[in-house]
């Protein structure tokens, strides 16, 4: 392949999502030069009708936005986590079985997070990036093909552009051009579940406590937000068997929002939806490996999880903030074997464990047989009821090192 007309940066990132836009910030914070491409156009500036979901950042999610600049933007926009509270239920309408709270303070900490809505961010995200040097947005384009060498990686992109970067960063979502193309196959469980993301508004104040409902089918989340004209809201996140949530997508607004309201139990009154219904199927998918030659895959490219526990984004966030910290440590070494392996050992492990958790506990949080709700009710109670047990699962997902 000739040089002419050769784009050469220090890194190239396919995918304009979060993650990517997070990824960029982090290695232009410190010092590398950036090449980001996504097929999508850039985020608008009004955010409505947008991704529909909301992501609680944890503490060490917020480190690296704060250390990139990002969350001096963000900060305005966040709601903050103050307690999660665990409900267990059964049959319909939902009885409540058990009920326990956690609270942060237990481990040192003011909050467990900050819940911020997701088109919001990229929009932040995207117009902190203007203003860096050494970042290229180039959207409206796509990746195409890709050809490693030891010393780098050519890639082609759906304009017939042409780059060469030391390091390529797969952040092109789950069904990931960058993996296919590096050979990299992945593992995927499937739970025939379904996820509905949207927002709702409620009489009752929501107080900066996240809920977690289980039931039938999976756990129904409630996650604070800012007041929606004038009344108190949530993110919702409800998980379903496919049959229920095809029955509920079908309904008309006022039966939806009866639904949802007997499913959270009554505990923030009647509540409506606003906006529309984002949904998506509920997965579990894993790369085989999270590098090859002058490639490194991150985020949904490098793990799909179910939506639990924040666990998703906050994850890809880990998988950016260790990568980046490498390089950064020894530019030298970027895009290198010695670089790259470091980075699988450290974060392959991690990754695996969270998903056999998370696999788990979706499949035991969405069974109706009595005998598993039991169990699960069981573990609820001795979990939160045992102070070391407890703050060790506390610290395990808020993901601190």
């Amino acid at each position: 392949m000739s040089d002419k007309n050769l784009t050469r940066v220090d890194i190239f990132i396919s995918g304009g999502g979060l993650a990517g836009l997070a990824a960029a910030a982090a290695f232009a914070h410190a010092g590398f030069s950036v090449l980001l491409a996504d097929p999508s156009p850039p985020p608008p500036e009004d955010t409505d009708g947008e991704d529909l979901r909301s992501t609680a950042f944890l503490g060490p999610s917020r480190d690296l936005l704060e250390r990139t600049g990002l969350w001096d933007r963000l900060a305005p926009h966040a709601v903050r986590l103050d307690a999660l509270r665990i409900v267990d239920t059964e049959g319909w309408p939902p009885e409540i079985r058990e009920t326990r709270v956690f609270q942060p303070q237990e481990l040192g900490q003011e909050t467990f997070g900050w819940n911020l809505p997701n088109a919001l961010t990229r929009r932040e995200m995207v117009a902190n990036l203007a203003r860096q040097p050494g970042v290229e947005l180039a959207w409206g384009t796509g990746f195409r093909s890709l050809l490693t060498r030891t010393t780098e990686a050519r890639v082609t992109l759906t304009d017939g552009r042409r780059v060469a970067a030391r390091l390529v960063i797969a952040a092109d979502g789950r069904d990931s051009p960058v993996r296919e193309a590096a050979g990299i196959g992945a593992t995927t469980r499937r739970y025939g579940q379904k996820v509905f993301a949207f927002n709702a508004t409620h009489p009752a104040a929501h107080g900066n406590v996240s809920t977690e409902v289980y039931n039938d089918g999976g756990a129904f989340t409630t996650v604070p937000l800012p007041d929606i004209d004038g009344r108190p809201a949530s993110a919702i996140v409800w998980m379903n068997a496919g049959p229920r949530a095809a029955a509920l997508a079908a309904m008309e607004p006022a039966a939806f929002d009866a639904e949802m309201t007997a499913r959270a139990c009554g505990l923030l009154g009647p509540m409506e939806r606003t906006g529309r219904l984002g949904q998506w199927p509920v997965v579990t998918r894993t790369a085989d490996r999270l590098t090859a030659e002058r490639v490194a895959l991150v985020a949904e490219a490098a793990h799909v999880l179910p939506p639990i526990g924040a666990q998703g984004l906050n994850t890809s966030l880990h998988d950016i903030a260790l990568l980046c910290d490498l390089a950064r440590d020894a530019p030298a070494t970027l895009g290198t074997a010695a670089h790259l392996e470091d980075y699988d050992r450290r974060r392959a492990r991690d990754i695996a464990l969270r998903a056999r958790i998370i696999d788990l506990y979706n499949r035991i949080c969405q069974s109706g047989e009595p005998p598993i709700q039991a169990l699960r009710r069981a573990g609820l109670r001795t979990v939160h009821d045992t102070p070391p047990l407890r703050r060790t699962v506390m610290q395990a997902g808020l993901g601190r090192r």
